[in-house]
C-alpha cells in the first residue's frame, strides 16, 4: 500500500469513528435534553481544568458569543457555574456544578461502555493513545509525509 493510499484509509477510519462516536452520543445527548454542542461542552469542562468561554469556545470552534449563549441555557439548567478567574479580574471560569459533575459522569461511563476502542485490548488501546497523541500533538510532517501532502496539492492545482 503507498502512502497516498494509507492516508486515504487512516482518512476513512477516522471519519467512521467519529460517526459512530456521534451517533452514540447524539442518542445520550437526546435523553439527556441536550445539544451535541452542549454534550461536547460537558466533555470539554470535565476534562479536569477549568476555562473560560473563550477557550470553550476555541475548543469548540464556535463564535465566543455561539458559547456564551450555551454556557448561559447550562447555567439555567444547573449543569455549570461561572465564578471569578483567580488571576483576572475581567473573566470568569466556567465550572461543571455537582448537577453537571453527575451528568459528565453519565457521559463517561456510557462513551466508555460503548467505546469503538473496547475492540481493542489494553495494551493496543495504549499503543494507539501514543499514535494518535503523536499526531495531535507532534510537529508537522516533514520528509515522506510532507511529500504525500505535497503531492496532493499539485494534484489538486
Amino acid at each position: 500500500m503507498d502512502d497516498r493510499q494509507l492516508t486515504e484509509e487512516l482518512y476513512d477510519s477516522l471519519f467512521a469513528i467519529r460517526t459512530q462516536v456521534h451517533a452514540e452520543l447524539k442518542e445520550l445527548a437526546r435523553e439527556a435534553g441536550l445539544t451535541d454542542t452542549q454534550t461536547d461542552a460537558l466533555w470539554r469542562l470535565s476534562r479536569g481544568r477549568e476555562m473560560t468561554a473563550r477557550r470553550l469556545a476555541d475548543l469548540l470552534q464556535c463564535d465566543a458569543s455561539t458559547a456564551t449563549s450555551m454556557i448561559d441555557r447550562l447555567e439555567k439548567r444547573g449543569l455549570v457555574r461561572r465564578v471569578p478567574h483567580p488571576t483576572d479580574r475581567r473573566a470568569k471560569v466556567v465550572q461543571l456544578t455537582p448537577e453537571g459533575c453527575a451528568l459528565r459522569d453519565r457521559v463517561i461511563q456510557y462513551t466508555t461502555e460503548h467505546s469503538p476502542f473496547a475492540r481493542l485490548d489494553h495494551e493496543s488501546r495504549l499503543r494507539l493513545h501514543t499514535l494518535l497523541r503523536e499526531v495531535t500533538d507532534g510537529p508537522r510532517p516533514t520528509g515522506e509525509a510532507a511529500g504525500v501532502e505535497g503531492t496532493v496539492k499539485e494534484e489538486q492545482r
